[in-house]
């Protein structure tokens, strides 16, 4: 067998490489969505995200694939392991690079470990830790990271002995229901009234909210939503984002499959005003990026909670992942639910410290799961 580090994902061939992507077809590890970010300079040498993209072939054929970059920073990744780099530097030891196995930006669970149904994890997971051991030491690299990956392959990194670290983020489950609704009276009263409250806020700031996916997503709709993404950013800290133009100006041509945007139009003036981009595969609903023209009360809420909640229950979708963060989201319905990551650490002193600080964190993790629970507005059965 032979591993490959490829500078580019335009090293590989399309169909060698989605080949690998699951029947659910993750859209965050597609060939043509982390192609984009390389090719519209969303990612590169200048973001930080230097892609090392490593595959592992068998008589010519790629039998698993990763997603990996170099990195010389922590950004971007929503696993902080800052303490962990000052600790380093203050035994004068680099953190930096390190290698990561992650969508950039996107805090979004899923495999990341792309693998033909014929073999499995368990079996090629020691072939792929040795060649990230030998080139780390041939480049001076303290470490690899997995960030958000599946529950189910935890294991295999176990024993592989890389340190799994536990996280939290709230996520929104279909149990079934026949509409928005049958999800509200799921709620107690006070809490079901609130959601009411603040959905009634649409039609009374002369607001609609229309979807568009596909073959109904347009050049004019992406337009729109990138003037929404820097108005957004700029706000939050001063800087565009780490998505360029490009990337929206050839988001429909690539991904258009994989695009769900819900677009705010005030009615008197048939003007769009704000709106939400999200990302979705044949299971999932995943919210990414918002923004708007000017504040209206609720809207963030209606369109990156409500309508992501109502479009999932439509279309049958099991789970929607709104993003990282938002203790607000509770109340609304979506649960608290463990995130995961796995570390390796090259030098065996700091494994040791970070094996112990993990074990610390779970149980804290684990608390705060059980109380941030007593919080949901579902009725008590």
């Amino acid at each position: 067998m032979k591993i490959i580090f490829n500078k580019s994902l335009s090293e590989i061939k399309k169909n060698d490489w989605d080949k690998l992507i699951p029947s659910n077809e993750y859209p965050f590890l597609k060939y043509d969505f982390l192609n984009l970010l390389e090719s519209s300079s969303s990612v590169g040498r200048e973001s930080g995200w230097v892609p090392m993209h490593l595959t592992l072939e068998e008589k010519g054929k790629i039998i698993a694939a990763i997603p990996l970059y170099l990195k010389n920073h922590s950004q971007g990744e929503f696993v902080f392991d800052h303490s962990w780099a000052n600790a380093f530097y203050q035994h004068n030891l680099d953190y930096y690079p390190k290698l990561v196995s992650s969508i950039p930006h996107t805090p979004a669970t899923g495999p990341r470990i792309l693998i033909d149904k014929k073999y499995n994890l368990k079996d090629l997971m020691p072939i792929i830790v040795d060649a990230i051991k030998s080139v780390a030491e041939s480049n001076n690299i303290s470490s690899w990271h997995i960030l958000f990956p599946e529950e189910i392959e935890l294991d295999v990194y176990r024993k592989c002995s890389l340190s799994v670290r536990k996280n939290v983020q709230f996520i929104w489950f279909n149990e079934d229901y026949k509409d928005f609704d049958d999800y509200l009276n799921s709620f107690r009263s006070r809490h079901r009234k609130n959601v009411k409250k603040e959905r009634e806020k649409l039609s009374q700031q002369n607001l609609q909210i229309d979807h568009f996916s596909g073959a109904d997503l347009t050049q004019n709709l992406m337009d729109n939503f990138y003037a929404f993404y820097l108005s957004t950013n700029l706000k939050r800290s001063g800087h565009e984002g780490y998505l360029t133009e490009h990337f929206f100006k050839n988001a429909i041509k690539y991904l258009s499959r994989n695009i769900v945007l819900m677009m705010a139009t005030e009615k008197l003036s048939n003007q769009i005003v704000g709106g939400s981009f999200f990302f979705k595969d044949k299971e999932n609903l995943y919210g990414r990026y918002w923004g708007c023209l000017k504040e209206y009360d609720c809207l963030h809420f209606e369109c990156c909670y409500y309508q992501g909640i109502d479009y999932c229950i439509k279309n049958n979708l099991k789970k929607f992942d709104p993003g990282v963060q938002g203790e607000h989201k509770i109340k609304r319905g979506f649960k608290p639910t463990e995130t995961f990551s796995a570390h390796w650490i090259a030098d065996d002193r700091f494994k040791t410290a970070i094996d112990d600080f993990v074990i610390k964190e779970e149980s804290h993790i684990k608390n705060y799961v059980n109380e941030a629970k007593k919080y949901l507005p579902f009725k008590i059965i």
